[in-house]
């Protein structure tokens, strides 16, 4: 299996931070340091930094290994492959620190540049365009709908709280008559100040649970005509709604990522772990690496093809005839069907 050692003469090594990028030169041979420079995070940095590599390296026996190239690192790694240079994301740093206990951004760059010398794969940065875009939308309703929870478990506890007589005309109803109930409250202080200030509180609270359950519904909306647009196959097939074929093209991202099925299936923490020891032969436990999200979906999908699918009932039971207990024959699920949307997603036109 070629190393990168292999294909290129230099590694430039990149820790981003907010405001400025450590860059790092490594001789692939040597891994000796050849120079190092920081520049500031802006297009004119960008474009410093890619013409000081121009003076120690050459075009096309170069490569840049960047830490974090989804998050600080984002800007220079979209700039760096518009002009067609070779980028790897330095995604796993190893947790060993530097014998001394020396800790700085050249440091950290150089170990990038280094780290990544000596591995046998290394991932390529996510795509952005209509991908980034999903990955956008995805962000802001986790967040509408975490405070969407947040703001229902208030008006719960102003219910536990409040008079008696309110309490009894709100505890009973289902979530929509209530949020309705209470965003109808009027109030008058001169009567009961508590009173008052309890439907206040609890009509401000219902109206902030009504408006984000429409901001909610609006970004998975939102998402439907960009997922249709990349993978249109994604969304017959059953468990695969909107949001979970959102999150499967985002951690997936282009095809070519992921260098098999078996790679991505250990991205999304499917991949089976043995774990044999002594008289216990032939089991395997639980992953708990990989990309969380991804991990997610997938079990959400495959937990409403149990619900809704005949083959994939009768698949669970064979594997259980065959001696798996239930939550094995569950990871064996997972696996088979990580392999299927591995190759649906890899056989689908893509568009930006």
């Amino acid at each position: 299996m070629e190393m990168l050692t292999d294909l290129v003469d230099h590694v430039l090594g990149v820790d981003p931070d907010r405001d400025r990028i450590t860059v790092a030169v490594v001789a692939a041979r040597t891994q000796g340091v050849v120079a190092s420079n920081t520049f500031p995070t802006t297009p004119r940095g960008y474009r410093a930094a890619l013409r000081w590599a121009a003076e120690h390296t050459e075009q096309g026996r170069r490569a840049w290994a960047i830490e974090g190239a989804g998050g600080y690192g984002a800007g220079l790694a979209a700039t760096l492959t518009a002009e067609g240079e070779h980028v790897v994301e330095f995604d796993h740093p190893s947790a060993r620190p530097a014998k001394d206990g020396a800790k700085t951004d050249a440091l950290d760059a150089i170990r990038a540049a280094r780290e990544t010398l000596g591995r046998t794969s290394w991932a390529t940065p996510r795509s952005r365009g209509a991908r980034e875009g999903l990955r956008t939308l995805i962000t802001a309703r986790d967040s509408a709908k975490v405070a969407r929870i947040s703001a229902i478990n208030v008006l719960k506890a102003l219910i536990v709280t409040c008079p008696v007589k309110l309490r009894e005309e709100l505890r009973r109803l289902p979530l929509g008559q209530l949020v309705s109930r209470c965003q109808r409250f009027r109030f008058d202080t001169a009567t009961d100040p508590e009173l008052a200030a309890t439907k206040l509180a609890m009509r401000s609270t219902a109206a902030r649970i009504h408006h984000l359950t429409i901001e909610c519904r609006d970004l998975e909306k939102a998402m439907e005509p960009i997922v249709a647009a990349l993978c249109p196959r994604l969304l017959t097939e059953p468990g695969v709604g909107v949001l979970v074929a959102a999150q499967l093209l985002v951690s997936w991202s282009h095809p070519g990522r992921c260098r098999s099925e078996a790679a991505f299936a250990r991205l999304a923490g499917v991949a089976p772990l043995p774990a044999t020891s002594g008289q216990t032969q032939t089991r395997h436990r639980l992953s708990r690496g990989g990309d969380r999200q991804l991990n997610r979906v997938i079990h959400t999908a495959v937990l409403t093809r149990v619900r809704t699918d005949a083959g994939t009932r009768d698949y669970l039971a064979r594997r259980v005839a065959q001696g798996k207990t239930k939550r094995e024959a569950m990871r064996c699920l997972k696996r088979y069907y990580a392999r299927h949307l591995f190759r649906l997603l890899e056989a689908a036109p893509m568009t930006t």
